[in-house]
């Protein structure tokens, strides 16, 4: 029931194979450097459309957030309400990656009181397998 991701999309395939080996990966730019995310075939900086992949810390702080409700997808219906949120990176504030947000990287996507949540928290990236499938989430710091 779980919808995952094309695994073989070559504008997002860097990142699913970084989230495989339990690495955040965002895409850079070879001909001015900048990174972007989330990727896109071209940079928005230079307009090149070479590219290639690069680790970060995998760190950030919440920028925002949502909590899912009802009506959603069968598969994750019974999950909900669930918050999803939208991270900054402290590599660069413009980059964003969203996911959910988990008290552990296994803990399911609905574990964390909503009302806890707060704008500017720090965040590590975490890791869990769904069938087969690498998928980002976000733990709280200590």
């Amino acid at each position: 029931g779980w919808l995952l991701p094309d695994l073989s999309d070559p504008t997002t395939a860097g990142f699913w194979e970084g989230c495989a080996q339990r690495e955040l990966r965002v895409q850079r730019c070879t001909a001015c450097g900048a990174l972007r995310m989330p990727p896109r075939p071209m940079c928005p900086s230079c307009r090149s459309v070479d590219a290639e992949w690069v680790a970060v810390s995998g760190r950030g702080k919440i920028w925002s957030f949502v909590v899912a409700h009802p009506p959603l997808l069968p598969a994750y219906a019974e999950l909900a309400p669930y918050p999803v949120v939208t991270v900054e990176l402290d590599e660069d504030p413009s980059l964003r990656v969203v996911g959910n947000l988990v008290p552990s990287e296994d803990a399911p996507i609905n574990a964390i009181d909503p009302a806890k949540i707060e704008i500017g928290a720090p965040v590590r990236i975490g890791f869990t397998t769904i069938e087969d499938v690498g998928l980002p989430r976000w733990v709280p710091c200590d």
